[in-house]
C-alpha cells in the first residue's frame, strides 16, 4: 500500500497571519502590500469579490479604500514567519514527516495505515487544530502522490461543498474524471508558461489530457520532471520527500530604498547594515562565505539606467561582518554622486561550512566561543535592530532609505516591546 500526503496550506497566507492579532479584520476586505508599500502580494477573499487582483500598485486603490472598505497592512515579515514556524510545528505532530514547502504550505506524510482510518476526520482535525493553537485557516488535500494532494488541496479551496478538506480517493471517479477533463493543465503543480503552450501544441490542454499522455513520449518532448508529473497524475508517487538543505547554496540581502540613496555616505551605511545582516544569516546556517558580490541599482523606469557591481574574493571562508563589510564597501568607488540608486544589495557566494578556522580570523572578537555576528543576532532578536549596530551600521536616528511600512502591524510575536496584551475581566 502506498504512502498517503497531505497538502496543507494557509489560505491567503499574510492576510491570515495578520488577522490573528487583530480579529477586527475577520470577514473585512484586507489586502498585505509589498516592499515600500508599492502593490498587493496577497489579498483576501473579501477583497478578491471587490475585484482587487495581486500586483495592483496601492496608489490606485488607496482612493477607493474609503467607499469599499478596503484595508490595507505592510508586509510584516517577522511575524508572518514566526506564526509559519509555529504552524508548521503543529502540522507535524499528524504525521511521521514533513516538507515545508514555502511560507505557507507543507506536505505531511500520512503513512500507510492512515488509508485504513477517517482521513476526512484527521483532515478536519488539522484545520481545527491549527485553527485553535495558531489563529489561522487552512485546506487540506489528501491523495498517493505529491501533485495530486496539491490538486486535491486547490479543489477543497475552491469547492465550498467539501469545507476545506478534499480526500482525492474518496471522491466519486466519475467525478474525478469529469473534473480533470475540465480542469486546464496550467492548474497542475509545476506547469505554466512556454511549458502550458508547448503542451497544447500537442494537444494536450487539459489535465486529463495530460495524464493520459505516454510518459516516454513526455520525457522525449519534454524532461524526465515533466514525465514525473504524468505518473503522479496516474498515482505513481515519483516526487520523494526533500531532506532540509544543510545550508545554503548563496546568500543574497537586497532591499529596494523608500527614497533613493544619492550619496556614496549613505551607500556606505546601506552596505554595512547589509553585510551585518548577511553574517548574521550566515552564522545562523552555520555557514562561511569564500565570495561576495556588492551591487546598486538604479530605477529601470531612469533615463541612464546604471547597475555598477563589484566581485570580491575573501582571503579565507569568513563569517566576520567586519570583513565583510569592508569587501562591500569596494563598490563606492564604482558610484557616482548625485545617482538616485533605487536598491542595493550583497550576494555570498562559494558557501562553505563553517569551522572553527573562522576563529583564527583577526580582528576576530570572541567570547565564550561565539562570534561578533553571533552577538550582534543575539542583540537583535532580544531588543531589536535599532540598538546595537556595527561602524556605520549602528548610526541613529534610523537611515531615511530604510523600507517604507506605513501600515506596519505590531510584531506582535518576536518584539518586547510590540508584544500583545491579554488581559482578563
Amino acid at each position: 500500500m502506498h504512502e498517503l500526503v497531505a497538502h496543507v496550506d494557509v489560505n491567503s497566507a499574510y492576510a491570515s497571519f495578520e488577522r490573528v492579532f487583530d480579529p477586527s479584520l475577520e470577514h473585512r476586505p484586507l489586502v498585505v502590500l509589498s516592499n515600500n508599500d508599492g502593490c498587493v502580494v496577497t489579498a483576501s477573499k473579501e477583497a478578491k469579490a471587490l475585484g482587487v487582483e495581486v500586483g495592483e500598485p496601492w496608489f490606485k486603490l488607496a482612493p477607493l479604500a474609503p467607499s469599499t472598505g478596503l484595508v490595507s497592512r505592510s508586509s510584516n515579515y517577522e511575524l508572518y514567519g514566526d506564526l509559519s514556524r509555529r504552524a508548521m510545528e503543529v502540522i507535524a505532530r499528524f504525521g511521521p514527516w514533513l516538507e515545508v514547502y514555502s511560507i505557507d504550505e507543507a506536505f505531511l506524510g500520512l503513512g500507510p495505515r492512515a488509508a485504513a482510518g477517517d482521513l476526512a476526520a484527521l483532515g478536519r482535525q488539522i484545520r481545527g487544530t491549527l485553527r485553535r493553537l495558531v489563529g489561522v485557516p487552512v485546506c487540506v488535500g489528501i491523495a498517493p502522490t505529491k501533485t495530486l494532494a496539491k490538486l486535491a488541496n486547490k479543489t477543497a479551496k475552491k469547492i465550498p461543498a467539501f469545507d476545506g478538506v478534499c480526500v482525492w480517493e474518496a471522491t466519486h471517479p466519475q467525478w474525478r474524471a469529469k473534473l480533470l477533463s475540465q480542469l486546464p493543465v496550467s492548474e497542475v503543480w509545476g506547469i505554466a508558461g512556454r511549458l502550458e503552450k508547448r503542451l497544447a501544441a500537442l494537444g494536450i490542454s487539459s489535465i486529463a489530457d495530460l495524464a493520459a499522455a505516454d510518459p516516454v513520449m513526455i520525457r522525449d518532448r519534454f524532461n524526465v520532471v515533466v514525465m514525473r508529473t504524468v505518473l503522479e497524475l496516474n498515482r505513481i508517487p515519483c516526487i520523494p520527500l526533500e531532506e532540509a538543505r544543510q545550508g545554503k547554496e548563496q546568500l543574497i540581502v537586497s532591499r529596494s530604498f523608500s527614497t533613493p540613496v544619492t550619496t556614496r555616505a549613505e551607500m556606505r551605511q546601506v552596505l554595512t547594515v547589509y553585510a551585518q545582516q548577511s553574517s548574521a544569516r550566515l552564522e545562523r546556517h552555520h555557514q562561511a562565505a569564500k565570495l561576495l558580490t556588492a551591487f546598486a541599482d538604479t530605477s529601470h523606469y531612469a533615463q541612464d539606467h546604471s547597475f555598477p557591481t563589484v566581485l570580491v574574493p575573501l582571503p579565507a571562508p569568513t563569517t566576520d561582518p567586519v570583513v565583510l563589510a569592508r569587501a562591500a564597501q569596494k563598490l563606492l568607488p564604482r558610484l557616482e554622486e548625485g545617482t538616485g540608486y533605487a536598491r542595493a544589495g550583497i550576494l555570498l557566494a562559494d558557501l562553505r561550512p563553517a569551522t572553527g578556522q573562522q576563529a583564527l580570523e583577526p580582528f576576530r572578537y570572541r567570547h565564550e566561543e561565539q562570534g561578533i555576528a553571533t552577538l550582534l543576532d543575539q542583540v537583535h532578536q532580544k531588543v531589536g535592530k535599532e540598538y546595537l549596530g556595527l561602524g556605520h551600521a549602528g548610526l541613529r536616528p534610523g537611515p531615511q532609505w530604510r523600507m517604507k511600512r506605513e501600515m506596519l502591524s505590531p510584531r506582535a510575536t518576536t518584539h518586547w516591546d510590540e508584544l500583545a496584551i491579554v488581559k482578563a475581566s
